[in-house]
């Protein structure tokens, strides 16, 4: 089959090659890969992998060869699963319990862009709790989890503050259901309840500065780059302040539980995946510059050759 593996170019650091076909374990499904988003954590990734790596966490496909130990979706089910790596690929093999069976509403485009993004976004906000008329803060609210993050807590009664790079980018984080979007920190002054943090540095430390007595605050990334370095000092005032730490790859075992969540709530309408680049695999290079770059709002999602 066909692959994009790590090149070790910096210049064009995946390549489409010819590797072995994937051969699945007893309680793994073989999924046909027609779609595959691209994360930012994978730039990283690509950056500091040797060459032959192989990446992809993110697939919607359909299944051709069903689990051995019988569980999971029958061959001929669409599909859209979370790996480790491996995804950019024809065919990859795929626990079923990290896969979910895709509505017929779902399209195989918008269910790539679920499973990193939206399992972020879907497991960092209940780490927050009720959210019925609480304020929430999103930092990095037009990324690919922070527009997720938007929707789902505006959907559970939150009042919902985005905060993006740009002043143009505010608009498309207001569609999504934000009831507040600006562009930098310093327009903020009303306390908040809940914090969903993705940028680090001076942003995170804003942001301590603008939580509630008892406020839980959740760390998911650095987009930023920079340092989020602090003094116990920073904290007087919030001394209650809760800070966690989320991670994507928790509790792996209930992952196809919530992917089905998050492309039910699509099939419903509830949810939309904003697709801000969609192409041919053999785009790859390009894409990954846009994202590096961060020419477009939402994610980017590659259409797998079946030839």
């Amino acid at each position: 089959m066909r692959a994009l593996v790590a090149s070790g170019d910096p210049h064009m650091p995946v390549a489409l090659r010819e590797v072995a076909d994937p051969v699945p374990e007893r309680n793994e499904a073989l999924v046909a890969v027609r779609a595959v988003s691209l994360n930012r954590g994978e730039l990283r990734l690509l950056a500091r992998r040797p060459a032959g790596w192989r990446p992809g966490q993110d697939i919607a496909g359909v299944v051709v060869r069903p689990a051995a130990n019988g569980s999971g979706p029958a061959a001929g089910t669409r599909v859209v699963a979370m790996i480790d790596a491996g995804g950019w690929a024809q065919f990859a093999a795929v626990p079923t319990e990290r896969l979910a069976t895709l509505p017929d509403a779902v399209s195989f485009t918008a269910a790539a862009a679920l499973p990193i993004a939206g399992i972020t976004a879907l497991r960092s906000l209940r780490m927050g709790g009720a959210l019925l008329g609480r304020r929430v803060l999103i930092t990095g609210a037009s990324g690919g989890v922070g527009q997720f993050a938007v929707q789902l807590a505006a959907r559970s009664g939150a009042y919902v503050t985005g905060v993006v790079s740009r002043p143009d980018r505010t608009d498309a984080v207001l569609a999504l259901g934000a009831h507040q979007a600006v562009s930098s920190m310093a327009e903020l002054t009303t306390p908040f309840d809940y914090i969903l943090e993705s940028v680090g540095g001076a942003v995170f430390r804003e942001a301590v500065q603008l939580s509630a007595p008892d406020a839980t605050m959740v760390l998911i990334g650095s987009s930023s780059g920079e340092d989020s370095r602090f003094q116990i000092y920073d904290f007087f005032g919030h001394e209650g302040l809760k800070l966690l730490i989320f991670f994507s790859y928790h509790e792996p075992h209930t992952l196809g539980r919530d992917l089905s969540t998050l492309a039910n709530l699509v099939a419903q309408g509830s949810l939309a995946p904003q697709i801000g680049l969609e192409a041919l695999w053999q785009d790859v290079g390009m894409a990954l510059e846009q994202l590096r770059q961060r020419q477009f709002i939402g994610k980017a999602v590659l259409l797998v050759d079946e030839s």
